[in-house]
């Protein structure tokens, strides 16, 4: 699916995305990455959703976001409870959603100038 955002520039954003890939400003990924509207970071874990650790989201911890997307891949799937505990502790809003749901939302928020980051996991 394409999408199309306005008064954008600059920003890190999904402009398409599909089963197993996104596009973030034209250029396609097919692993797992963290998308800030400044960064991108494509080297963040190997891990599926079952085998999250706690480094893992101490990564996304450290960001300096308010809000965290959990993309989790074609379907919804929660981490063990023990790794949401920290985004409470830290004031940051951890929202987990399927992959999809995760590039629509956060173009809504990186567009309306949030501190969001997308963490996408691929199946």
């Amino acid at each position: 699916m394409k999408l199309h955002t306005s008064n954008t520039a600059g920003l890190n954003l999904f402009t398409a995305y599909g089963p197993d890939y996104v596009v973030v400003n034209q250029e396609r990924f097919s692993q797992n990455l963290i998308v800030l509207p400044e960064s991108l970071r494509p080297e963040w874990t190997a891990a599926s959703v079952a085998s999250l650790s706690e480094a893992d989201m101490e990564i996304l911890t450290g960001l300096g976001t308010e809000i965290i997307l959990l993309g989790t891949g074609s379907r919804l799937r929660f981490p063990a409870g023990a790794l949401l505990r920290p985004f409470a502790t830290a004031g940051i809003g951890l929202d987990v959603m399927d992959l999809p749901a995760a590039c629509r939302t956060y173009n809504i928020l990186a567009s309306e100038g949030r501190k969001v980051a997308a963490a996408l996991l691929f199946d």
